[in-house]
C-alpha cells in the first residue's frame, strides 16, 4: 500500500539528514531546471492556482484541505514554508501520475472513485446540518422527551414473564409456580416470546413503556411476587417483579453535552430521511447477493 502523505512528509524529514551525512565526495550532477513560475496576482482565495501539471491547476484551497487531513503531530514543529513545499511537492507527484490513469480508466479505478465522491458529499452535507449550535428550546425538548416536564422521581421496574398464548396455558405454568417450579426454566420451556432465551427477564424498564395490563399488573406487585395470569394483545403472562428502584432525572445542566449531541444526531437523521423520501429510488430486481463476492468483475 502506498505511504500516506504524513508518512512522505515524516520519510521527506528524516531523510534530509541521512543524505547529507552519506553525500557522496565526487560533484554531484547539476540539478534538473526548476519548473516554470509565475507571479502570483489578486487576493489569494481557494481557486488561486498554486502550480500547474500539463495544464491541470493545483489551487491554494486543495493545498488547505490536504493539510487539515493531516495529523497534527506529524507536522508539529514544522515551518510553514517546509510544509508548503512538501505538499506542493506530493501534489504535483500526484497529479503527474494520476494524469496517466486518468486516461484510461479501470472500472476499479471509476467504482472506488465514485464511492470516494459519493461518501464525501454525504458526509459533508450531514457535517453542515450538524454544525449548527441547538438553541435552548431544542435541548429542552430533548429533555422533555427524555425525562418528561415534571423533574419528579419515576419508579423502574426488573421484571421477568412467561408469555402463552391462551389462559389455560398460563393458569397451568401459574399453579406450577405455587409448587415450587423455578421461574427462570419455566420460561425457557414455554415462554414464546424472545425473553425465554434470559429465563424470561425483561431488563429495567418504567410503566409507561408497557402495554396498560401488564404495566398495571407490575405496579401491584411486590418484590418477589408472581401475578395470576395477565392478559394482553400479545396473549397471556405471568409475571415475576426482580426489583425496582427510583429513576431520578439528571439536572438539564449536567447533561447539556449530551442533550446537545441528541439534537445533532436527531437532524442528521431527518435531513437523511427528508432527501430519501424526496429521491425517486428504483431497485433493480433478480440479482443475486452472491454478486458481492465476485472482485474479477471489476478487472475485467
Amino acid at each position: 500500500m502506498l505511504k500516506s502523505l504524513p508518512a512522505l512528509v515524516a520519510a521527506a524529514l528524516m531523510a534530509q539528514p541521512l543524505l547529507a551525512q552519506t553525500a557522496p565526495e565526487t560533484p554531484a550532477p547539476a540539478p534538473a531546471a526548476p519548473p516554470a513560475s509565475a507571479e502570483a496576482t489578486g487576493a489569494p482565495d481557494a481557486d488561486t492556482v498554486i502550480a500547474t501539471v500539463n495544464g491541470e491547476a493545483i489551487t491554494l484551497g486543495q493545498m488547505i484541505a490536504m493539510k487539515e487531513g493531516l495529523h497534527a503531530g506529524s507536522v508539529e514543529g514544522l515551518p510553514d514554508a517546509a510544509l508548503w513545499d512538501l505538499m506542493l511537492d506530493q501534489m504535483i507527484r500526484q497529479t503527474a501520475v494520476a494524469q496517466v490513469a486518468a486516461q484510461s480508466p479501470t472500472k476499479r479505478d471509476k467504482a472506488f472513485l465514485e464511492n470516494e465522491r459519493r461518501g464525501y458529499q454525504y458526509a459533508s452535507v450531514l457535517e453542515r446540518v450538524a454544525a449548527a449550535e441547538p438553541t435552548e428550546e431544542e435541548l429542552r425538548a430533548v429533555y422533555d422527551a427524555a425525562f418528561g416536564q415534571k423533574t419528579e422521581p419515576k419508579t423502574e421496574y426488573n421484571a421477568a414473564h412467561i408469555l402463552v398464548k391462551t389462559e389455560e396455558e398460563a393458569k397451568a405454568v401459574a399453579d406450577e409456580l405455587a409448587k415450587g417450579a423455578d421461574f427462570g426454566k419455566l420460561a425457557e420451556e414455554r415462554s414464546t416470546d424472545n425473553s425465554s432465551a434470559n429465563k424470561g427477564d425483561l431488563g429495567w424498564f418504567t410503566a409507561d413503556m408497557m402495554v396498560e395490563p401488564f404495566a398495571k399488573a407490575v405496579e401491584a406487585l411486590e418484590k418477589g411476587q408472581v401475578s395470576a395470569p395477565v392478559q394482553s394483545q400479545f396473549g397471556w403472562h405471568v409475571i415475576k417483579l426482580i426489583d425496582e428502584r427510583t429513576q431520578t432525572p439528571p439536572e438539564f445542566e449536567a447533561v447539556r453535552e449530551q442533550l446537545a449531541t441528541e439534537v445533532r444526531r436527531n437532524k442528521v437523521e431527518a435531513e437523511i430521511q427528508k432527501r430519501v423520501d424526496a429521491a425517486t429510488v428504483e431497485k433493480t430486481q433478480g440479482l443475486d447477493a452472491a454478486l458481492l463476492n465476485r472482485s474479477d468483475l471489476l478487472d475485467k
